[in-house]
């Protein structure tokens, strides 16, 4: 799982230029699969057949792009630029970024030392109208070399922290493919009485899009959207957060499924994984609110793994936590198409 994590994390893929990411997801998908294809979408789709005529179809998603920025002009060689993604302006100024340009550029979100700052200055956030992108160029070098449109990414891939933790960029939400990629190996060898597609989808961070139309392409009776959760920290709110550590976390409220809920809950149960309750009343800011609604309605369910820092380059995530929610989501699979019929 680690050297998955690795290979995807290495990728600079945000939201609608995710290819990338998704080629290396391709590849690590296609040994699990009967069959493995890229979507119009640019989604990396999976699935493993059955056998059984009629069966039912679960889909297990998550999303391979990360947020990012986009270079909306030039200024005396700086670039300027605007959000791809939700990125938290604060951590933007001194920050190192990959211009994906071809080949790539180093740059550097510019930065006023406190010697030259306004009063004032070091109390509030600069807005990102006010941020600019240092790649070391004069005007003219930088309009030859850096398209409008080009996107930029955080630098780094990922790295340990301590004995079970793992740090890095874009683990929202490569780390739950992974996780997909781990259940699938899992069932290797059973009988299923579902067909599995596995999903790595596009443009979650922006619109739920890809999930969206690939979900209406594919037309499951079940979806799991696998995503990231706060983990907790010192500094953050307890009520909104999740121990990392603590297991899957599993969704509940009136946009999940309940028999799928409980269904969850109790294969956990079974096979003694720990785990977690998310209260999500409304939107749960996952792929899951828009892959209900395809079609005449799909029964869906929402599956986390415990992240802390989200959308930073040093996204944090426990090891065992996503070993877990692969057995999960392995143990989910099961036997899901016999026991539906009386669950449903």
């Amino acid at each position: 799982m680690r050297n998955a994590l690795e290979q995807l994390c290495a990728q600079n893929a945000p939201s609608g230029f995710e290819a990338p990411a998704a080629q290396v997801a391709r590849a690590l998908l296609e040994p699990l699969m009967d069959e493995v294809w890229t979507d119009r979408m640019g989604n990396v789709i999976g699935v493993r057949r059955c056998g059984k005529p009629g069966a039912k179809k679960l889909l297990l998603d998550a999303h391979l792009d990360e947020i990012g920025l986009i270079v909306t002009g030039i200024e005396e060689g700086f670039l300027r630029f605007q959000t791809i993604g939700g990125v938290d302006p604060r951590m933007l100024p001194n920050r190192e970024l990959n211009v994906l340009t071809d080949p790539p550029l180093f740059g550097v979100v510019a930065c006023l030392p406190p010697h030259v700052q306004k009063e004032g200055d070091d109390k509030r956030s600069i807005p990102i109208s006010e941020l600019y992108v240092d790649i070391g160029m004069s005007q003219e070098e930088a309009e030859r070399r850096v398209p409008i449109g080009t996107p930029m990414t955080f630098r780094g891939g990922c790295f340990p922290l301590g004995e079970r933790e793992i740090c890095g960029k874009s683990m929202d939400d490569r780390a739950c493919f992974v996780t997909l990629l781990r259940a699938a190996e899992l069932l290797q060898g059973k009988e299923l009485d579902v067909d599995l597609y596995v999903m790595g989808s596009t443009r979650e961070e922006i619109s739920g899009s890809g999930a969206q139309c690939a979900t209406f392409a594919i037309a499951p009776d079940f979806c799991v959207a696998v995503d990231v959760t706060h983990g907790r920290t010192p500094d953050g709110p307890r009520e909104k957060s999740f121990e990392v550590g603590g297991g899957p976390v599993i969704g509940v409220g009136p946009n999940m499924t309940r028999w799928m809920t409980r269904r969850a809950m109790e294969k956990a149960d079974e096979r003694g994984i720990p785990y977690q309750l998310e209260v999500m009343a409304g939107h749960t800011g996952t792929n899951g609110w828009f892959m209900q609604i395809c079609r005449e309605g799909i029964a869906t369910l929402v599956v986390s793994l415990p992240l802390k820092y989200m959308h930073s380059p040093i996204e944090v995530m426990d090891e065992p936590d996503a070993e877990q929610v692969a057995q999960l989501l392995a143990a989910f699979a099961e036997g899901l198409g016999e026991e539906a019929e009386t669950l449903c």
